[in-house]
């Protein structure tokens, strides 16, 4: 048993003692603490070189933990409600590929929304399970796709009995959430794992009137980003265990494709920062959703944008909104979001999460201020008065049902040709292409490229979005599957 108290930060307290100790370092880094790299030092403090450090006994070992960051963990799963959490240094792209690992095997059929981040497809290529996808619902009106619907899910666990797990987004980007519970129970009682993308719920866990976290629904595995909303450094995250899944074997798949170096800031950010969540997070949490409520409100005031919230729920593929998420609507003042995004980082000095083809993504912390929400609800107003146009003409949705023809493990390493991206309609895709963020494939390997998807690749590219997932770096040219 651990000490059953969430002010400890045990790998925190260990590099406190490391440092009191005045050890000389013969080993790696290399920096020496950052004596041996005085740009480094200069930009990055020594404060944080000083804990850039190597593992070693009195550190432990994110591998084979047995120590420090074994009761770390121990105190991460206390503060989540799970059996057991892992430190995850690679991201939470990591996390969700060690979930879909964990729970199939080549071969074997995993469940999941088609409208999921690169990461579990990737899973997908690397393992050679096979999905079977569901197509989330879609919002006409804001273009944009939901949760899965229940009796969707229902049909594919009955067309697909022998499945073994199922994946859920909770929540979406857009902060739009399934049905977890109904999903999870149903998932369970035909034999299958319920593994949860969490990468936009850490703060389910800790806030007050905010959808379920999967923990609490019961699920199996959850991959939880706490470098986005709970404050650690960015590429630390948590992969959360629960019910009968094997802790060790579950190590040993992380272990497949982490790290052995795992660092000590990413580590200890978790530690400092599950602490600081298991103490204040209702407080920071309630602050957050006041502040993205009078940040929507006085949007929607404006005109023309739509910030969204809990008016959207219909009980099925709308089953839970995320409050703490300022979600935009931009198309009726004629602009796509991601050319409100643009304009707002570059006339205003605005960055903003992301945007896509019609809404934009402000991601609200305790760390903004009421000086930063006004100054964002007054350039949006002014953006309006300066750049509202007639919306004719501009692309209202964000997701097309694509056509499944190979397992994405099959078609990407299957033997392929290189085609001009116009010439390639027809074809079954051998790679991604999508916008990033979010990261959701427009295509994925082993999908047929259609005029559809060609047309919104290029409306895509024309409204200035970041698109990615090709060999070729200027998504000009796409890789097919031989004929």
């Amino acid at each position: 048993m651990i000490e059953n108290s969430q002010q400890r930060a045990p790998i925190m307290e260990a590099l406190e003692r490391y440092k009191s100790m005045r050890v000389v370092p013969f080993d790696v880094p290399g920096h020496k603490r950052g004596r041996g790299n005085d740009d480094l030092a200069s930009f990055l403090g020594e404060q944080c070189l000083s804990v850039d450090v190597n593992s070693m006994k009195p550190l432990d070992n994110l591998c084979h933990p047995v120590s420090v960051i074994l009761e770390a963990e121990q105190l991460a799963a206390q503060a989540f409600g799970a059996k057991h959490a892992f430190f995850m240094v690679n991201g939470t792209t990591s996390a969700v590929q060690a979930m879909v690992m964990t729970a199939c095997k080549a071969g074997e059929k995993i469940i999941m929304p088609r409208n999921v981040h690169r990461s579990a497809i990737n899973a997908l290529i690397v393992s050679g399970a096979v999905p079977v996808y569901v197509n989330p619902g879609v919002n006409n009106e804001l273009g944009i796709p939901l949760g899965m619907s229940l009796k969707d899910v229902e049909q594919a666990i009955l067309d697909n009995r022998d499945a073994k797990a199922i994946l859920i987004n909770n929540p979406t980007y857009y902060g739009i959430c399934s049905n977890l519970q109904a999903i999870t129970d149903l998932a369970h009682r035909y034999g299958m794992l319920v593994l949860v993308d969490e990468a936009h719920g850490t703060h389910f866990y800790f806030g007050d009137d905010l959808p379920l976290s999967a923990m609490a629904a019961g699920a199996d595995m959850a991959a939880v980003s706490m470098h986005k909303s709970g404050g650690s450094l960015t590429q630390s995250s948590f992969l959360l265990i629960n019910n009968e899944v094997s802790k060790g074997y579950t190590r040993q798949i992380i272990n497949l494709t982490q790290t052995t170096s795992g660092s000590y800031l990413l580590l200890s950010s978790l530690d400092i920062s599950r602490r600081n969540l298991a103490l204040n997070g209702k407080e920071i949490f309630r602050k957050v959703a006041k502040m993205a409520q009078y940040t929507r409100d006085e949007i929607n005031k404006i005109g023309g944008y739509y910030a969204f919230s809990k008016e959207l729920l219909n009980g099925d593929t709308i089953y839970d909104f995320d409050v703490t998420k300022l979600s935009v609507h931009t198309l009726e003042i004629g602009l796509a979001g991601i050319e409100v995004y643009d304009i707002l980082r570059d006339e205003y000095d605005i960055q903003i999460e992301f945007g896509d083809i019609g809404n934009l993504l402000a991601y609200l912390s305790v760390g903004d201020r009421q000086m930063d929400l006004e100054r964002l609800i007054s350039a949006l107003a002014e953006i309006k008065r300066r750049y509202s146009q007639d919306k004719t003409g501009l692309f209202d949705h964000e997701y097309i049902t694509p056509e499944v023809v190979l397992t994405p493990q099959e078609a990407f390493y299957e033997e392929k040709e290189n085609l001009p991206l116009g010439k390639s309609s027809g074809r079954i895709s051998s790679e991604f292409v999508m916008c990033y963020p979010p990261g959701i494939p427009i295509l994925a390997p082993g999908e047929r490229v259609t005029d559809e998807i060609l047309a919104y690749i290029e409306y895509s590219k024309e409204k200035g979005c970041f698109l990615t997932g090709t060999e070729d770096s200027e998504i000009k040219q796409i890789n097919v599957v031989k004929e």
